[in-house]
Order: C-alpha cells, then sequence, then structure tokens
C-alpha cells in the first residue's frame, strides 16, 4: 500500500450523539511498513509439510489514515494483522510499526509495544462481563499502573467521544453490539496511539451499525491523523478506507485506489486483481 493521497486537511465532523474530537499529537511516527515477509505454520503436533500464510509481503503505509487489507478466506490477512499487531512473529523479513522494528524485539519488548504503542480490535469485543463500560476502557490503564483518577477521566472522556458516554456505567450484556465496540475502541485508544488495528470489527454487527462503525473509524483516523488498518473481506468496508491492499495465497496481489469508488467499484477491481494472478 504505497503512499497514496496527500493527508487531508483535519475536519471536526462527527455523527449524531458523537462529541467532535480534537486533534492529538503523537510522538510515535503513524506508519507501517513489510519488507519480505513470510510466515508459515505447522500443524500442532509439529508433524507434516509447513503451510505458508504469507509468501514474500512488501507493505508501506507512510501517511495517517483508514486503510484495508482484504481477501479471502485463507489469504493471510489476519497473519499479516497479527504480525503487525505484535501478537506473532515472522519466519523472514521485516516489520515495523510505529517506527519500531518489531522483527528484533523479545517477547518483553513486544508486549510493552502492544500495550500502549498501538491499539487493538477484534471481531469478538472481549468485554469483560462484570466490569462496566468504562472499568472496561480503564483497564490496560490499571494493568499499567497509572493514576486511577486520571484514567477514570480518560476513559469517560473517551466513552463520550464515541457516543456511549451514557451508557459508561453499563456492563456489557446491557449494551447493544454496536456500543460493545465503541467500548472495545475506546479501550484501544486509552494510551493514544498512533496506530489502530482492526481485525474484521463488523463480523458480529448488522449492516447498519456495521455502517456506523465503518464512518467511525474514517472519522478517527482523520480527526486524530492515526494510521489505521482494517482486515476485511467487506468491499463495502473497504469502499470507506483511502487505499485496499489485496492480498491472495499470502501474496500482495495489488492495491484499490477507493477514490470515487461505490462498495461495486471496489468489488470489481478486487476480483480484477486476483484473477490476473
Amino acid at each position: 500500500m504505497v503512499p497514496g493521497r496527500p493527508p487531508r486537511e483535519t475536519i471536526h465532523r462527527h455523527g449524531p450523539g458523537r462529541a467532535a474530537m480534537a486533534p492529538v499529537v503523537y510522538a510515535w511516527p503513524p506508519m507501517i511498513r513489510c519488507t519480505g515477509v513470510e510466515k508459515s505454520y505447522r500443524a500442532p503436533d509439529g508433524q507434516g509439510t509447513p503451510v505458508a500464510a504469507l509468501r514474500g509481503v512488501d507493505l508501506a503505509i507512510d501517511q495517517p489514515g483508514f486503510y484495508a487489507i482484504m481477501g479471502a478466506s485463507g489469504s493471510g490477512k489476519s497473519t499479516l494483522l497479527h504480525l503487525l499487531a505484535a501478537l506473532d512473529t515472522p519466519d523472514r523479513g521485516e516489520v515495523i510499526v510505529a517506527g519500531e522494528p518489531l522483527h528484533t524485539l523479545g517477547e518483553r519488548a513486544l508486549t510493552a509495544f502492544r500495550r500502549t504503542r498501538i491499539g487493538i480490535v477484534f471481531q469478538q469485543f472481549n468485554l469483560i462481563p462484570t466490569l462496566s463500560a468504562v472499568e472496561n476502557v480503564e483497564l490496560p490503564g490499571i494493568l499499567a499502573g497509572d493514576d486511577p483518577g486520571a484514567l477514570r477521566a480518560r476513559a469517560a472522556d473517551l466513552l463520550e467521544q464515541l457516543g456511549v458516554g451514557p451508557r459508561a456505567r453499563h456492563r456489557p450484556d446491557a449494551l447493544s453490539g454496536g456500543e460493545q465496540q465503541r467500548v472495545a475502541i475506546a479501550r484501544a485508544l486509552l494510551f493514544s496511539p498512533g496506530v489502530l488495528l482492526a481485525d474484521e470489527p463488523t463480523g458480529n454487527l448488522d449492516s447498519a451499525s456495521s455502517e456506523r462503525l465503518w464512518t467511525l473509524l474514517a472519522d478517527l483516523a482523520r480527526e486524530r491523523s492515526i494510521t489505521v488498518v482494517m482486515v476485511t473481506h467487506e468491499p463495502a468496508a473497504a469502499a470507506h478506507c483511502r487505499s485496499v491492499c489485496v492480498l491472495q495465497d499470502g501474496r500482495v496481489r495489488g492495491h484499490i485506489d477507493t477514490e470515487g469508488l461505490d462498495a461495486g467499484g471496489v468489488a470489481t477491481r478486487y476480483q480484477q486483481l486476483v484473477r490476473q494472478a
């Protein structure tokens, strides 16, 4: 995903129920770079031939914005996201996220990186059912030993910005799917990361909630000047992004500049790229 359109001017646009977000200045460079990345997996018993998930992936994102990694099941897109999230390590190649060469770090450094340098949002909301929304957002800060008073204020402010402030005292079972995902996003933003990674974030949401969440992620990228990378198989999701990296069989097949394209246009261009392989 080579640099696309120039960075957009910061715009304070927000939907109903969302407070406007002030621009945030980050200490970490919002960039991603992969070079010759390979990753294979063996069966749990260690027997059999390794299965290649990624076969020499090159990827470059040098500007803040909303980006997608798109591919069918088995294309390697979730494996690539896990490498970007420091949840796994490559067999070969280089992975640089927020200016940090992840392929050189040990497990302790990778853990610290995941905790404070990036935000991760999964398809499953992964909220603690016995904690309220605001307590779920605070939890990473509590584990890091941050001041409880400052954490409560920061968590409450994030929930307000994401349109779920009035639900801060509710537990997850009292929230809709869309509200739970917004709480998960607030938690991911607690340490003001320069990079936010989302793995099929609307997989458990209906179409209307999905559309609102894609718009929210695009707004976050623009208003906070961060890099948001979403894994998806849906053209409707990818159409909200600035650029789309298309994966097939563990290889990058090309990139789609989405300017002027709707979901149908993205789907057509995607099919063209995978058929050329």
